[in-house]
């Protein structure tokens, strides 16, 4: 039988928001167990449908406890659970991620925080491929399903680039990410875990694109 995610999780989740102190979660540690368990069997099978159109390289459970130390929000735990899967090798940049909450359970991917380096090689390809860049955001099937590209931005040019570049929107960006919410209804269904791979199946011709940049120079030769 296929692995699926419950109103009982999102239940525990929901109470976990209200109560979020360390003695009610011992008292409620057998509820927390068995949600982690549920939602690490989704994600090792949503893991395997991957591998099936992408290669990935490992899988990533984060854990629900928040390091407060340098956090003005002293609550102890996070009100999701969460999880994310890398693709493997040069060839392959982006990665998958998804996040299971109470009324904000969501499916992302992209590049979060692009190191110095490969930011600009990722701008400067924008400038490169600009028309063939747009195309890709604007194709029915990033447009309906994501609703376009989120992320943070600079609120001018970066620096050493022309602001008034007709590109500038695009390299303004810091994080290139394509997002997409979840109700509860459709996230405890019994297909959801086909719903999730179809959009981690969406995002794919987005991450290869964003790779050939990250890859090649502007004479098509590997850094």
């Amino acid at each position: 039988m296929s692995a699926t995610l419950s109103k009982k999780s999102l239940d525990f989740l929901k109470d976990l928001s209200q109560n979020n102190d360390r003695n009610w979660f011992a008292e409620h540690k057998a509820r927390y167990q068995q949600a982690q368990a549920e939602f690490k069997a989704f994600m090792s099978e949503v893991h395997d449908e991957l591998n099936k159109i992408d290669v990935i390289e490992k899988m990533k459970i984060f854990r629900i406890y928040r390091d407060v130390r340098f956090s003005k929000n002293k609550a102890p735990y996070k009100t999701n659970f969460s999880g994310g899967f890398s693709r493997e090798g040069k060839m392959r940049r982006g990665g998958y991620f998804f996040s299971f909450e109470n009324g904000e359970s969501f499916v992302g991917g992209g590049f979060w925080g692009p190191e110095s380096k490969d930011l600009k090689y990722i701008r400067d390809g924008i400038l490169r491929e600009e028309d063939a860049y747009r195309s890709l955001l604007a194709s029915k099937e990033i447009q309906e399903h994501f609703g376009g590209l989120t992320g943070e931005e600079l609120k001018t040019a970066p620096r050493g680039f022309d602001k008034n570049h007709s590109a500038v929107d695009l390299i303004r960006k810091k994080q290139f990410l394509l997002t997409k919410q979840y109700d509860e209804n459709v996230v405890t269904s019994s297909d959801f875990k086909d719903i999730l791979v179809d959009s981690f199946t969406k995002m794919k011709p987005y991450f290869d694109f964003m790779t050939e940049l990250l890859v090649f120079d502007e004479n098509g030769i590997e850094r």
